[in-house]
């Protein structure tokens, strides 16, 4: 007989495996059984909540995407208006998201949404919804606020990628994007 309120439970576990799984091994060729086995529970179990590799991958984005937007919109809140560009940038550099796991995961996510259509989706949406914050916290900083939350979005996503890549300190993150989105409202000539 099944347990009752354990799905819930077993799903997250399963999710958070296979952030660690994909982080311990820097690529999506991870199985079901090895994600299964970092979550304590057996890979028929795993397919019973997700049916396959493809759904637990597609989760685990969500989940990465989901945890991204509370850090974003929890900085947000917290930052007076005219700060929204600095809590957007400290928000996308929040711990939660921002470990060594995690941004291995969202490089390997990008690769996954090159070839499939609902990963290819949820990146579109999280593209969308930083431009659309980055626009909206520019717009009273500078002329061309489209442009420049362009280049800072770049800037976000390559810190993000090099992280990934050297498995290195990644303090400090944060400050360096701000550092060059200052730079940037300073030149106030710039194309993207």
């Amino acid at each position: 007989m099944p347990k009752i309120g354990q799905e819930p439970k077993r799903r997250a576990a399963l999710v958070a495996a296979t952030v660690e799984e994909i982080g311990a091994a820097g690529s999506l060729e991870v199985t079901v059984g090895q994600i299964a086995k970092r979550a304590g529970m057996s890979s028929a179990l795993a397919h019973h909540y997700f049916g396959g590799k493809t759904q637990i991958f597609l989760a685990a984005m969500r989940h990465i995407l989901n945890q991204y937007s509370r850090d974003v919109r929890d900085a947000l809140t917290k930052a007076q208006p005219d700060r929204r560009l600095e809590a957007i940038i400290d928000g996308s550099f929040d711990p939660n998201c921002f470990d060594p796991a995690a941004t291995s995961a969202w490089l390997n996510f990008y690769s996954f949404a090159q070839r499939d259509q609902e990963a290819g989706r949820l990146l579109r949406i999280y593209q969308k919804r930083l431009h659309s914050n980055l626009v909206h916290a520019l717009r009273p900083r500078c002329d061309k606020p489209q442009e420049a939350a362009q280049i800072i979005a770049a800037q976000i996503d390559g810190v993000y990628l090099r992280a990934a890549l050297n498995k290195g300190d990644m303090s400090g993150a944060a400050d360096q994007v701000k550092a060059v989105a200052q730079a940037l409202l300073e030149v106030k000539t710039y194309d993207a």
